[in-house]
């Protein structure tokens, strides 16, 4: 017994160590990431310097859309040649104050996830290189009264996997037609007052 013991631990300390299997899910090695936190933390800041720098594609998803200053920068990028598209949870085709319709009227394909209970995804991922993700909402609350984090990622791996996440919800999200009552209005919305949004 005890031979067969010890020819047990030599064979453990000489074999050859077993490759872990890397799942779909995992990364190697994580890039640098960028961190930020607010309130008036940078974060939207951050995402306009972002946009401002795409120069392909801008692949968003949001459950909450009424800044200004993120619908602008989409817009711009989008006018500048780089390809834009935009998926929102369903509360966006009835929220007062939402910047879904500037986003389309400018002329940015803009579509709605209504298949799950809460589209809660924040993201951006840009020229299939970065990926913003954090609870930040796309919100002027989000950046001036709420606690929320942002973080930039860099790496084309993740952003590949964000990427085609990213497109399995855009195969079941239907187009945004525009709310009924925004007569044609291609204005960002303002944003909702703190309280209210508070909660996102």
């Amino acid at each position: 017994m005890t031979r067969l013991v010890a020819l047990f631990v030599v064979l453990l300390l000489f074999a050859p160590a077993c490759e872990p299997i890397q799942s779909p899910n995992t990364v190697a090695t994580l890039p640098p990431v960028e961190v930020y936190f607010s309130p008036r933390g940078g974060c939207t800041e951050a995402i306009v310097a972002e946009i401002g720098r795409a120069k392909n594609t801008i692949l968003v998803q949001a459950y909450s859309f009424t800044s200004a200053p993120i619908a602008e920068a989409l817009r711009d990028a989008h006018r500048r040649g780089v390809q834009v598209a935009v998926i929102l949870d369903r509360s966006q085709e009835s929220e007062k104050y939402s910047s879904a319709d500037f986003v389309l009227h400018a002329g940015i394909p803009t579509r709605i996830d209504d298949r799950h209970a809460i589209a809660h995804n924040k993201i951006m991922i840009l020229d299939g290189q970065t990926v913003i993700t954090g609870s930040f909402n796309f919100t002027k609350a989000a950046e001036e009264s709420n606690a929320e984090n942002l973080l930039i990622l860099r790496d084309a791996a993740i952003a590949d996997m964000y990427t085609q996440n990213w497109k399995l919800h855009a195969e079941h999200s239907k187009p945004y037609q525009g709310k009924k009552s925004s007569g044609g209005d291609d204005r960002p919305a303002p944003a909702k007052k703190a309280k209210a949004n508070s909660r996102r």
